[in-house]
């Protein structure tokens, strides 16, 4: 195991080179490998289609699932739950339901993100608050708040696409998550959150240790339980709302991906916050290219396929847990 958890790492950035490269050949018009290592030896159109069209997909894919995967595991630390993921418990279609409100009032691509944000920091400190009893966070009752919130902004989401009328088809297809509308300067924006919320996440390691052994045991080493949750939330609470804002609704990653690797890497978020967003990254770089190979041309929405991984996952987590907790 400890030959496993020292490769980890490596065999996961071989894997993003190795899927990054077969999903630059993909598509429509295949590309060779020759052409993919060396540019320089492609035509004109293939170096655009490189460029321009795949190359910004696959890092969004990795940025995203990165951002995924990351917030899944401080979510589940502060929840002290393995079934918090930010999908599951309704934050992400608070989210959703302020990046609608942008496309509504015709924002630009950066306001899609701040008003994913604000939507998401409120509705995770409802959750938070509601279901947080005593330190600890049931099962039931976080699933049942879950709901109870994703309903209402389910709710609350349709209407505004009602509002919309015949622009809605395009938020259809990106409420199942779709990445095809990536460019340079999304991901170029998806950068900065990403880059601070892991540094912020990699500095308070050790406090969100603590949190593993219960608020009590975290207070007395001297750790303001409160403060931490709610800096952390809000923290995560920006990147959902951001990978929300420009991919849709992908859910699953972050249930699925730090519940894996926390297998191997133990709880400890030193080891498993870089594995994680690693593994998260190649997960839906994986998960992007089925979708495009499936039915191709067309493109099976990347939310459908993390679904068909996630939702057994998540089947199989909750009846082991039961009404027990992290």
């Amino acid at each position: 195991m400890n030959n496993i958890k020292k490769l980890l790492p490596l065999t996961l950035l071989c894997g993003i080179v190795v899927m990054a490269v077969i999903s630059t050949g993909m598509g429509s018009i295949q590309v060779p490998v020759g052409q993919i290592i060396n540019p320089s030896t492609a035509p004109d159109y293939v170096r655009t289609i490189i460029f321009d069209i795949r190359l910004p997909r696959i890092l969004m894919a990795l940025l995203i699932g990165m951002m995924l995967a990351s917030s899944g595991v401080v979510v589940q630390t502060v929840f002290q739950n393995p079934l918090a993921d930010p999908y599951i418990i309704g934050i992400a279609a608070s989210a959703t339901f302020g990046a609608v409100l942008a496309f509504i009032f015709k924002m630009p691509d950066i306001m899609y993100g701040i008003s994913a944000f604000i939507s998401c920091l409120a509705s995770t400190f409802i959750i938070f608050h509601l279901s947080n009893r005593g330190g600890r966070v049931n099962v039931t009752t976080l699933l049942i708040i879950g709901i109870a919130v994703s309903s209402f902004i389910g709710a609350m989401t349709s209407f505004a696409m009602y509002l919309i009328g015949e622009d809605s088809f395009k938020i259809t297809m990106w409420l199942m998550g779709y990445l095809g509308n990536a460019t340079w300067r999304k991901v170029g924006i998806l950068l900065l959150p990403l880059i601070l919320s892991l540094v912020f996440f990699f500095m308070n390691r050790s406090q969100l240790d603590a949190l593993l052994s219960g608020d009590e045991e975290a207070h007395s080493l001297g750790i303001d339980v409160h403060k931490l949750k709610v800096r952390v939330l809000s923290v995560a609470s920006l990147v959902v709302a951001f990978s929300v804002a420009f991919s849709g609704m992908i859910g699953f990653v972050g249930l699925i991906i730090p519940h894996s690797i926390r297998i191997i890497t133990g709880p400890s978020n030193s080891k498993l916050l870089p594995n994680a967003a690693l593994a998260g990254g190649f997960f839906l770089l994986i998960c992007d290219t089925i979708g495009r190979m499936v039915l191709a041309p067309v493109e099976v929405p990347i939310g459908v396929v993390t679904a068909f991984f996630g939702a057994p996952f998540f089947l199989y987590l909750a009846f082991k847990s039961g009404r027990g907790s992290m």
